[in-house]
């Protein structure tokens, strides 16, 4: 496939996608909080920067791109064919990026789970995800 755009173009474009409050994580936050759950946003100090901090339950949840976290199985995380050596590269550094926040997190004692955006991309997919996360943290978190 031919990249249609100029470099430049290209840049800018690449440039404008957002690395936090993406409508997925809007979409989910606003599901969980309806149910009741309140949490802090994008702590810098915990490793990976978690979406949502639950402190309450001692629980993060990490909202991730299926693109650019790799899901695996999901249609949207496909491979660029242009370029290709340097995205299989940054995507395997994402990949190790993850695995390594969220193993820090488990061995402080907290309890980690990770939402796919294909998991909210309609209103629908959206509410019962967010149902299904709000028991997970019940469940998984200590309450404080």
């Amino acid at each position: 496939m031919v990249d249609f755009l100029s470099p430049k173009e290209r840049s800018v474009r690449m440039s404008r996608i957002r690395g936090k409050d993406t409508k997925p994580e809007l979409s989910l936050r606003k599901v969980l909080h309806g149910l009741g759950f309140r949490y802090r946003l994008h702590v810098a100090d915990l490793p990976g920067k978690p979406d949502l901090v639950f402190p309450k339950y001692k629980t993060v949840v990490f909202v991730h791109g299926c693109f650019w976290h790799r899901h695996p199985g999901c249609k949207i995380a496909t491979t660029p064919k242009t370029n290709t050596e340097f995205w299989i590269e940054k995507f395997e550094k994402t990949k190790e990026r993850d695995v390594r926040a969220r193993k820090a997190l488990e061995e402080a004692g907290w309890s980690t789970l990770v939402v796919w955006e294909c998991e909210l991309d309609s209103m629908k997919r959206a509410l019962e995800t967010g149902k299904r996360i709000g028991e997970k943290i019940k469940m998984s978190g200590q309450e404080n």
